[in-house]
Protein backbone atom coordinates (compact mmCIF):
# COMPACT_ATOMS: atom_id res chain seq x y z
CA UNK A 1 0.00 0.00 0.00
CA UNK A 2 1.63 3.18 -0.92
CA UNK A 3 -1.02 5.52 1.06
CA UNK A 4 -0.04 5.94 4.78
CA UNK A 5 -2.58 3.84 7.10
CA UNK A 6 -4.87 5.66 10.57
CA UNK A 7 -6.19 2.31 12.08
CA UNK A 8 -8.94 2.87 13.93
CA UNK A 9 -10.60 0.05 16.61
CA UNK A 10 -13.68 -0.31 17.09
CA UNK A 11 -14.39 -0.77 21.13
CA UNK A 12 -17.98 0.17 20.76
CA UNK A 13 -18.35 3.23 18.84
CA UNK A 14 -21.63 4.21 17.02
CA UNK A 15 -19.28 6.87 15.20
CA UNK A 16 -16.67 4.84 13.68
CA UNK A 17 -17.47 6.01 10.30
CA UNK A 18 -17.74 9.42 10.97
CA UNK A 19 -14.30 9.51 12.43
CA UNK A 20 -12.90 7.22 9.77
CA UNK A 21 -14.49 9.58 7.08
CA UNK A 22 -12.90 12.50 8.82
CA UNK A 23 -9.49 11.34 8.52
CA UNK A 24 -10.10 10.50 4.74
CA UNK A 25 -11.17 13.86 4.53
CA UNK A 26 -7.78 15.14 5.49
CA UNK A 27 -6.00 13.44 2.90
CA UNK A 28 -4.60 9.48 4.72
CA UNK A 29 -6.26 6.74 4.69
CA UNK A 30 -8.19 4.99 7.96
CA UNK A 31 -9.49 1.70 8.19
CA UNK A 32 -11.62 0.37 10.87
CA UNK A 33 -11.09 -3.02 12.57
CA UNK A 34 -12.29 -5.32 15.36
CA UNK A 35 -10.79 -4.46 18.73
CA UNK A 36 -9.48 -7.73 19.40
CA UNK A 37 -7.25 -7.37 16.44
CA UNK A 38 -3.44 -9.62 17.21
CA UNK A 39 0.20 -7.95 17.31
CA UNK A 40 0.59 -9.75 14.19
CA UNK A 41 -2.48 -9.08 12.37
CA UNK A 42 -2.09 -5.28 13.00
CA UNK A 43 2.10 -5.34 11.74
CA UNK A 44 1.03 -7.21 8.75
CA UNK A 45 -0.48 -3.99 7.58
CA UNK A 46 1.70 -1.66 6.20
CA UNK A 47 2.57 2.30 6.44
CA UNK A 48 0.73 2.34 9.76
CA UNK A 49 0.94 5.81 11.17
CA UNK A 50 -1.30 5.85 14.02
CA UNK A 51 -4.15 3.89 16.21
CA UNK A 52 -7.12 5.49 17.56
CA UNK A 53 -8.94 3.05 20.24
CA UNK A 54 -12.27 4.52 19.48
CA UNK A 55 -14.61 2.85 22.15
CA UNK A 56 -18.46 3.95 22.88
CA UNK A 57 -21.90 3.02 23.85
CA UNK A 58 -21.75 -0.76 22.94
CA UNK A 59 -18.43 -1.57 24.61
CA UNK A 60 -20.22 -3.82 27.04
CA UNK A 61 -20.76 -7.33 25.16
CA UNK A 62 -22.18 -9.91 26.68
CA UNK A 63 -21.73 -8.57 30.25
CA UNK A 64 -18.13 -7.68 29.61
CA UNK A 65 -15.92 -4.55 28.42
CA UNK A 66 -14.48 -5.03 25.66
CA UNK A 67 -10.80 -4.23 25.57
CA UNK A 68 -7.47 -4.29 22.88
CA UNK A 69 -4.91 -6.72 24.09
CA UNK A 70 -2.35 -4.95 26.49
CA UNK A 71 0.59 -6.18 23.55
CA UNK A 72 -1.13 -3.20 21.29
CA UNK A 73 0.09 -0.85 23.39
CA UNK A 74 4.02 -2.01 22.88
CA UNK A 75 3.23 -1.37 18.60
CA UNK A 76 5.33 1.27 18.51
CA UNK A 77 3.43 4.13 16.65
CA UNK A 78 1.15 6.79 18.39
CA UNK A 79 -2.16 5.87 19.95
CA UNK A 80 -4.76 7.66 21.22
CA UNK A 81 -8.18 6.87 22.68
CA UNK A 82 -11.78 7.97 22.25
CA UNK A 83 -14.54 6.95 25.28
CA UNK A 84 -12.18 4.27 26.89
CA UNK A 85 -12.32 3.70 30.40
CA UNK A 86 -10.01 1.17 30.09
CA UNK A 87 -7.19 3.52 28.00
CA UNK A 88 -3.64 3.80 28.85
CA UNK A 89 -2.85 5.76 26.28
CA UNK A 90 -1.41 9.40 27.25
CA UNK A 91 -3.95 11.47 25.53
CA UNK A 92 -7.60 10.66 25.61
CA UNK A 93 -10.90 11.69 24.27
CA UNK A 94 -14.32 11.79 26.26
CA UNK A 95 -16.53 13.16 22.94
CA UNK A 96 -14.76 12.69 19.09
CA UNK A 97 -11.36 15.10 18.55
CA UNK A 98 -11.79 18.53 17.48
CA UNK A 99 -11.65 18.94 13.50
CA UNK A 100 -7.81 20.60 14.58
CA UNK A 101 -6.93 18.01 17.12
CA UNK A 102 -7.36 15.46 14.79
CA UNK A 103 -5.43 17.20 12.14
CA UNK A 104 -2.94 17.51 14.96
CA UNK A 105 -3.28 13.98 16.06
CA UNK A 106 -2.28 12.79 12.01
CA UNK A 107 0.19 15.16 11.05
CA UNK A 108 1.92 15.96 14.08
CA UNK A 109 2.09 12.90 16.26
CA UNK A 110 1.97 10.38 13.23
CA UNK A 111 3.92 12.12 10.64
CA UNK A 112 1.30 10.92 7.73
CA UNK A 113 1.40 12.24 4.20
CA UNK A 114 -1.84 13.20 2.88
CA UNK A 115 -1.47 10.94 -0.05
CA UNK A 116 -4.78 9.21 0.28
CA UNK A 117 -6.32 9.63 -3.56
CA UNK A 118 -8.19 7.25 -6.29
CA UNK A 119 -4.99 7.08 -8.32
CA UNK A 120 -2.74 5.50 -5.16
CA UNK A 121 -5.80 3.58 -4.44
CA UNK A 122 -5.84 2.23 -7.56
CA UNK A 123 -2.62 1.14 -8.17
CA UNK A 124 -2.46 -0.51 -5.07
CA UNK A 125 -6.07 -2.84 -5.62
CA UNK A 126 -4.39 -3.63 -9.25
CA UNK A 127 -1.13 -4.29 -7.73
CA UNK A 128 -3.12 -6.41 -4.74
CA UNK A 129 -5.42 -8.04 -7.56
CA UNK A 130 -2.51 -9.33 -9.92
CA UNK A 131 -0.72 -10.75 -6.46
CA UNK A 132 -4.17 -12.52 -5.36
CA UNK A 133 -5.14 -13.96 -8.85
CA UNK A 134 -2.01 -14.35 -10.66
CA UNK A 135 -2.64 -15.83 -14.11
CA UNK A 136 -5.83 -17.66 -13.23
CA UNK A 137 -9.28 -16.37 -13.81
CA UNK A 138 -12.41 -14.85 -12.23
CA UNK A 139 -15.94 -15.04 -12.63
CA UNK A 140 -17.37 -11.08 -11.69
CA UNK A 141 -21.16 -10.91 -10.65
CA UNK A 142 -22.18 -7.85 -13.24
CA UNK A 143 -25.21 -6.11 -12.11
CA UNK A 144 -24.72 -2.85 -14.33
CA UNK A 145 -24.94 -0.76 -11.36
CA UNK A 146 -22.14 1.31 -9.72
CA UNK A 147 -20.48 -1.03 -7.60
CA UNK A 148 -20.22 -4.03 -10.39
CA UNK A 149 -19.31 -1.64 -13.07
CA UNK A 150 -16.70 0.01 -10.89
CA UNK A 151 -15.00 -3.67 -10.13
CA UNK A 152 -15.94 -4.74 -13.62
CA UNK A 153 -13.16 -1.76 -14.36
CA UNK A 154 -11.02 -2.45 -12.32
CA UNK A 155 -10.67 -5.62 -12.33
CA UNK A 156 -10.32 -5.47 -16.24
CA UNK A 157 -7.37 -2.82 -15.72
CA UNK A 158 -5.92 -5.24 -13.49
CA UNK A 159 -5.99 -8.67 -15.58
CA UNK A 160 -7.79 -8.21 -18.91
CA UNK A 161 -9.36 -11.05 -20.66
CA UNK A 162 -8.65 -13.38 -17.26
CA UNK A 163 -12.06 -11.85 -16.40
CA UNK A 164 -15.29 -13.34 -17.56
CA UNK A 165 -18.50 -11.38 -16.24
CA UNK A 166 -22.02 -12.92 -15.80
CA UNK A 167 -25.13 -11.06 -15.53
CA UNK A 168 -27.96 -12.76 -14.39
CA UNK A 169 -31.40 -11.48 -14.17
CA UNK A 170 -33.06 -12.72 -11.68
CA UNK A 171 -36.58 -11.40 -12.32
CA UNK A 172 -36.32 -8.59 -9.74
CA UNK A 173 -34.17 -6.09 -12.18
CA UNK A 174 -35.68 -2.82 -13.14
CA UNK A 175 -37.62 -2.28 -15.93
CA UNK A 176 -35.59 -2.78 -19.54
CA UNK A 177 -32.62 -3.00 -16.91
CA UNK A 178 -30.89 -6.61 -17.86
CA UNK A 179 -31.14 -5.33 -22.01
CA UNK A 180 -29.37 -1.92 -20.86
CA UNK A 181 -26.73 -4.12 -19.41
CA UNK A 182 -26.13 -6.25 -22.20
CA UNK A 183 -26.54 -3.32 -24.50
CA UNK A 184 -23.33 -1.46 -22.39
CA UNK A 185 -20.96 -4.05 -21.45
CA UNK A 186 -21.70 -6.78 -24.71
CA UNK A 187 -21.95 -4.28 -27.56
CA UNK A 188 -19.89 -1.23 -26.50
CA UNK A 189 -17.36 -2.04 -23.93
CA UNK A 190 -16.74 -5.58 -25.12
CA UNK A 191 -16.87 -7.72 -22.04
CA UNK A 192 -16.30 -11.49 -22.01
CA UNK A 193 -19.91 -11.34 -20.99
CA UNK A 194 -22.51 -14.64 -20.41
CA UNK A 195 -26.55 -13.71 -20.00
CA UNK A 196 -28.35 -16.23 -17.67
CA UNK A 197 -32.34 -15.60 -17.48
CA UNK A 198 -32.98 -17.30 -14.07
CA UNK A 199 -35.75 -15.29 -13.27
CA UNK A 200 -38.28 -18.16 -12.70
CA UNK A 201 -35.67 -20.05 -10.36
CA UNK A 202 -35.82 -17.24 -7.84
CA UNK A 203 -38.90 -16.30 -7.92
CA UNK A 204 -39.83 -19.73 -7.05
CA UNK A 205 -37.27 -19.81 -4.02
CA UNK A 206 -38.95 -17.24 -2.92
CA UNK A 207 -42.29 -18.09 -3.54
CA UNK A 208 -44.30 -17.65 -0.14
CA UNK A 209 -40.94 -15.91 1.91
CA UNK A 210 -42.30 -12.64 3.63
CA UNK A 211 -38.49 -12.57 6.37
CA UNK A 212 -36.84 -9.70 4.87
CA UNK A 213 -33.58 -11.13 6.11
CA UNK A 214 -34.77 -14.67 4.51
CA UNK A 215 -35.69 -13.07 1.52
CA UNK A 216 -31.53 -11.78 1.29
CA UNK A 217 -30.24 -14.29 2.54
CA UNK A 218 -32.14 -16.78 -0.49
CA UNK A 219 -31.14 -14.40 -3.34
CA UNK A 220 -27.36 -13.95 -2.16
CA UNK A 221 -27.29 -18.09 -2.38
CA UNK A 222 -29.44 -17.90 -5.91
CA UNK A 223 -26.79 -16.12 -6.52
CA UNK A 224 -23.72 -17.98 -5.25
CA UNK A 225 -25.33 -21.12 -7.03
CA UNK A 226 -25.47 -19.62 -10.40
CA UNK A 227 -21.98 -18.96 -10.39
CA UNK A 228 -20.82 -21.89 -9.62
CA UNK A 229 -22.73 -23.41 -12.02
CA UNK A 230 -21.77 -21.26 -15.07
CA UNK A 231 -17.96 -21.73 -13.54
CA UNK A 232 -18.32 -25.72 -14.10
CA UNK A 233 -18.92 -24.97 -17.59
CA UNK A 234 -15.76 -22.44 -18.34
CA UNK A 235 -12.40 -23.78 -17.22
CA UNK A 236 -10.02 -22.49 -14.68
CA UNK A 237 -12.45 -19.88 -12.26
CA UNK A 238 -11.17 -19.87 -9.24
CA UNK A 239 -12.17 -16.34 -8.18
CA UNK A 240 -15.66 -14.35 -7.68
CA UNK A 241 -15.37 -10.89 -8.02
CA UNK A 242 -17.92 -8.89 -6.10
CA UNK A 243 -18.89 -5.38 -5.45
CA UNK A 244 -18.77 -5.47 -1.53
CA UNK A 245 -18.34 -1.88 -0.40
CA UNK A 246 -17.77 -0.41 2.93
CA UNK A 247 -21.54 0.15 4.10
CA UNK A 248 -21.97 -3.21 3.43
CA UNK A 249 -19.47 -4.60 6.18
CA UNK A 250 -20.32 -2.23 8.54
CA UNK A 251 -24.48 -2.70 8.26
CA UNK A 252 -24.06 -6.34 8.61
CA UNK A 253 -22.49 -6.13 12.28
CA UNK A 254 -19.35 -6.56 14.05
CA UNK A 255 -18.38 -7.92 16.93
CA UNK A 256 -19.58 -4.83 18.96
CA UNK A 257 -21.97 -3.34 16.32
CA UNK A 258 -25.66 -4.57 15.88
CA UNK A 259 -26.79 -5.91 12.77
CA UNK A 260 -28.65 -3.40 10.50
CA UNK A 261 -29.01 -6.22 7.70
CA UNK A 262 -27.80 -8.80 5.77
CA UNK A 263 -26.72 -7.41 2.29
CA UNK A 264 -26.10 -10.40 0.10
CA UNK A 265 -22.00 -9.63 -0.31
CA UNK A 266 -21.54 -10.24 2.79
CA UNK A 267 -24.23 -12.34 4.69
CA UNK A 268 -26.06 -14.42 2.20
CA UNK A 269 -22.98 -16.70 1.34
CA UNK A 270 -23.61 -19.94 1.57
CA UNK A 271 -20.60 -21.97 3.80
CA UNK A 272 -19.78 -24.27 1.17
CA UNK A 273 -18.63 -21.26 -1.39
CA UNK A 274 -15.95 -22.90 -4.21
CA UNK A 275 -14.30 -19.67 -4.72
CA UNK A 276 -12.24 -17.16 -3.15
CA UNK A 277 -13.23 -13.67 -3.19
CA UNK A 278 -11.85 -10.65 -4.70
CA UNK A 279 -13.28 -7.61 -3.78
CA UNK A 280 -11.66 -4.63 -4.00
CA UNK A 281 -13.83 -1.89 -2.94
CA UNK A 282 -14.74 -3.41 0.45
CA UNK A 283 -12.70 -0.52 2.30
CA UNK A 284 -14.41 2.50 0.35
CA UNK A 285 -17.95 4.36 1.15
CA UNK A 286 -19.93 5.26 -1.85
CA UNK A 287 -19.36 8.29 -3.16
CA UNK A 288 -15.19 6.78 -3.02
CA UNK A 289 -16.55 3.97 -5.18
CA UNK A 290 -17.98 6.95 -7.65
CA UNK A 291 -14.90 8.86 -7.55
CA UNK A 292 -12.67 5.43 -7.75
CA UNK A 293 -15.52 4.66 -11.53
CA UNK A 294 -14.22 8.39 -12.80
CA UNK A 295 -10.92 7.97 -12.44
CA UNK A 296 -11.14 4.61 -14.14
CA UNK A 297 -12.33 6.18 -17.16
CA UNK A 298 -16.19 4.71 -16.73
CA UNK A 299 -18.78 6.92 -18.40
CA UNK A 300 -20.34 9.20 -16.22
CA UNK A 301 -23.67 8.17 -16.64
CA UNK A 302 -22.78 4.53 -15.70
CA UNK A 303 -20.66 5.59 -12.65
CA UNK A 304 -23.39 8.27 -11.17
CA UNK A 305 -26.29 6.01 -12.03
CA UNK A 306 -29.29 5.35 -9.03
CA UNK A 307 -27.92 2.61 -6.60
CA UNK A 308 -29.91 -0.51 -7.16
CA UNK A 309 -29.57 -3.07 -4.20
CA UNK A 310 -28.29 -6.37 -4.84
CA UNK A 311 -31.26 -8.27 -3.94
CA UNK A 312 -32.86 -5.95 -6.36
CA UNK A 313 -36.83 -5.15 -6.07
CA UNK A 314 -37.40 -8.25 -3.74
CA UNK A 315 -36.77 -5.76 -0.83
CA UNK A 316 -39.00 -3.07 -2.65
CA UNK A 317 -41.96 -5.92 -3.07
CA UNK A 318 -42.33 -6.10 0.73
CA UNK A 319 -43.30 -9.12 2.21
CA UNK A 320 -43.81 -12.26 0.11
CA UNK A 321 -43.42 -11.43 -3.29
CA UNK A 322 -46.33 -12.25 -6.01
CA UNK A 323 -46.13 -10.97 -9.77
CA UNK A 324 -48.65 -8.49 -9.22
CA UNK A 325 -46.65 -6.78 -7.07
CA UNK A 326 -43.26 -6.94 -8.43
CA UNK A 327 -44.84 -5.33 -11.54
CA UNK A 328 -46.61 -2.37 -9.80
CA UNK A 329 -43.22 -1.73 -8.24
CA UNK A 330 -41.14 -2.23 -11.39
CA UNK A 331 -43.53 0.24 -13.27
CA UNK A 332 -44.18 2.83 -10.64
CA UNK A 333 -40.29 2.94 -10.13
CA UNK A 334 -39.75 3.34 -14.58
CA UNK A 335 -42.45 6.33 -14.35
CA UNK A 336 -41.12 8.08 -11.11
CA UNK A 337 -37.41 7.66 -13.10
CA UNK A 338 -38.72 8.93 -15.80
CA UNK A 339 -40.40 11.84 -14.23
CA UNK A 340 -37.23 12.97 -12.22
CA UNK A 341 -35.47 13.21 -15.13
CA UNK A 342 -37.76 15.14 -17.07
CA UNK A 343 -37.65 17.78 -13.24
CA UNK A 344 -34.20 17.39 -13.67
CA UNK A 345 -33.70 15.46 -10.07
CA UNK A 346 -31.84 12.73 -11.25
CA UNK A 347 -29.13 15.11 -11.14
CA UNK A 348 -30.20 16.29 -7.74
CA UNK A 349 -31.36 13.12 -5.77
CA UNK A 350 -28.77 10.50 -4.60
CA UNK A 351 -31.50 7.98 -4.73
CA UNK A 352 -35.18 7.77 -5.72
CA UNK A 353 -37.25 4.48 -5.59
CA UNK A 354 -40.56 3.01 -5.17
CA UNK A 355 -42.25 0.17 -2.52
CA UNK A 356 -45.17 -1.62 -2.92
CA UNK A 357 -46.35 -2.58 0.77
CA UNK A 358 -48.11 -6.19 1.16
CA UNK A 359 -51.35 -5.13 2.65
CA UNK A 360 -54.55 -3.19 -0.07
CA UNK A 361 -56.41 -0.57 1.22
CA UNK A 362 -60.29 0.39 -0.21
CA UNK A 363 -60.50 2.98 -2.81
CA UNK A 364 -62.57 4.21 -5.84
CA UNK A 365 -61.92 2.89 -9.68
CA UNK A 366 -65.05 3.96 -12.92
CA UNK A 367 -67.59 4.90 -10.21
CA UNK A 368 -67.00 1.02 -8.11
CA UNK A 369 -65.44 0.34 -4.80
CA UNK A 370 -62.07 -1.24 -5.33
CA UNK A 371 -59.14 -2.86 -2.88
CA UNK A 372 -55.84 -2.27 -4.28
CA UNK A 373 -52.40 -2.14 -3.08
CA UNK A 374 -50.29 1.28 -2.47
CA UNK A 375 -47.31 2.82 -4.00
CA UNK A 376 -44.88 4.47 -1.63
CA UNK A 377 -42.08 6.85 -3.58
CA UNK A 378 -38.65 7.75 -1.09
CA UNK A 379 -36.16 9.85 -2.08
CA UNK A 380 -33.30 10.92 -0.33
CA UNK A 381 -29.82 12.52 -0.06
CA UNK A 382 -26.94 11.67 1.58
CA UNK A 383 -22.95 10.99 0.76
CA UNK A 384 -21.98 7.96 2.45
CA UNK A 385 -25.08 5.99 2.97
CA UNK A 386 -24.81 6.14 6.60
CA UNK A 387 -27.41 9.14 7.02
CA UNK A 388 -29.73 10.48 4.62
CA UNK A 389 -32.03 13.23 4.72
CA UNK A 390 -35.26 13.46 2.57
CA UNK A 391 -35.80 15.31 -1.09
CA UNK A 392 -37.95 18.21 -0.61
CA UNK A 393 -39.96 17.66 -3.84
CA UNK A 394 -41.99 19.77 -5.81
CA UNK A 395 -45.74 19.47 -5.01
CA UNK A 396 -46.44 19.69 -8.55
CA UNK A 397 -44.15 17.39 -9.82
CA UNK A 398 -45.15 14.77 -6.98
CA UNK A 399 -48.92 15.40 -8.24
CA UNK A 400 -47.75 14.45 -11.52
CA UNK A 401 -46.13 11.42 -10.79
CA UNK A 402 -48.66 10.56 -8.58
CA UNK A 403 -51.59 10.99 -11.26
CA UNK A 404 -49.69 8.59 -14.08
CA UNK A 405 -49.10 5.99 -11.42
CA UNK A 406 -52.52 6.01 -10.61
CA UNK A 407 -53.80 5.59 -14.58
CA UNK A 408 -51.04 3.70 -15.84
CA UNK A 409 -49.71 0.47 -12.89
CA UNK A 410 -52.40 -1.80 -12.60
CA UNK A 411 -54.04 -2.75 -8.93
CA UNK A 412 -53.09 0.29 -7.44
CA UNK A 413 -55.17 2.85 -6.04
CA UNK A 414 -53.24 5.25 -3.55
CA UNK A 415 -49.52 6.86 -3.95
CA UNK A 416 -47.71 7.84 -0.60
CA UNK A 417 -44.37 9.70 0.23
CA UNK A 418 -42.23 8.83 2.71
CA UNK A 419 -40.67 11.69 5.17
CA UNK A 420 -38.27 9.15 7.24
CA UNK A 421 -34.86 10.23 7.38
CA UNK A 422 -31.78 7.65 8.28
CA UNK A 423 -31.70 7.04 11.06
CA UNK A 424 -34.09 6.17 12.18
CA UNK A 425 -35.13 4.75 8.79
CA UNK A 426 -32.93 2.82 6.87
CA UNK A 427 -32.84 3.83 2.82
CA UNK A 428 -34.68 0.48 1.79
CA UNK A 429 -37.86 -0.47 3.19
CA UNK A 430 -36.40 -4.50 3.77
Amino acid sequence: MKQDLIVILDLGSTENTVLAREIRALGVYSEIHPHDITMEELSAFKNVKGVILNGGENRIVDGQAVEIRQELYEFGCPMISIDYPQSKCKTTFSTLPTQEELRQFVFEECRAEANWNMKNFIEDQVELIRRQVGDRKVLLALSGGVDSSVVAAMLIKAIGKQLTCVHVNHGLMRKNESENVVTVFQDELHANLIYVDASERFLGKLENVADPEQKRKIIGGEFIRVFEEEARKLEGIDFLGQGTIYPDIIESGTKTAKMVKSHHNVGGLPEDLKFELVEPLKQLFKDEVRACGVELGLPHDMVYRQPFPGPGLGVRCLGAITRDRLEAVRESDAMLRDEFAKAGLDKKVWQYFTVVPDFKSVGMKHGARVFEYMVIIRAINTIDAMTATIEKVDWDVLETITNRILAEVKNVNRVCYDMSPKPPATIEFE
